[in-house]
């Protein structure tokens, strides 16, 4: 069971570097709009696994998109922020169900499912943005990138976890 869980992680850890850095990097909607969808490892990534390596695999993620997109450590930043403030993400979106380790995304309400990965695509594309941007002139930019890049990742997300659910 232990050798299944890290071969399906390897695989997902390495399949979605992949998808993101060959077709979702090139994808950019009208100057802001560009899909993360490689934070989807660190969404479903199972919950009563070591939080520790989940940190170090989340700067690993980051760094590959980084090396790959030249992008000089945004994403490492952002996907080690998001994976650091996961369980207090998990806590105030499933509350009691995620203290018992009882959760499994796919089969829990849809509402809540869209208040954990919102969550973390909102908070994952703050940092990213702020680090991007940076510039107080560029205030809209950032604004804009951060509202229409989320909404555009959390559907992306929301399918693929929809699409793959066991249910």
């Amino acid at each position: 069971m232990l050798n299944n869980l890290i071969f399906v992680n390897t695989a997902r850890f390495i399949l979605l570097v992949i998808v993101q850095v060959l077709l979702l990097n090139q994808i950019n909607l009208f100057g802001y709009i560009n899909p993360y969808l490689y934070i989807l490892f660190i969404i479903i990534y199972p919950f009563s696994a070591n939080k520790s390596l989940l940190i170090f695999l989340s700067f690993l993620l980051g760094l590959f998109v980084d090396f790959f997109s030249d992008s000089g450590g945004i994403h490492a930043a952002a996907s080690v922020f998001i994976s650091f403030i996961r369980p207090f993400v998990l806590k105030y979106s499933f509350g009691i169900s995620y203290e018992y380790n009882t959760i499994k995304i796919s089969n829990e309400d849809y509402l809540k499912q869209i208040i954990y990965v919102g969550s973390m695509v909102f908070f994952h594309h703050f940092i990213l943005f702020a680090l991007e941007i940076f510039n107080v002139n560029h205030f809209l930019l950032f604004l804009n990138s951060i509202l229409f890049s989320s909404i555009f990742s959390i559907i992306i997300i929301l399918c693929i976890i929809t699409l793959f659910s066991k249910k």
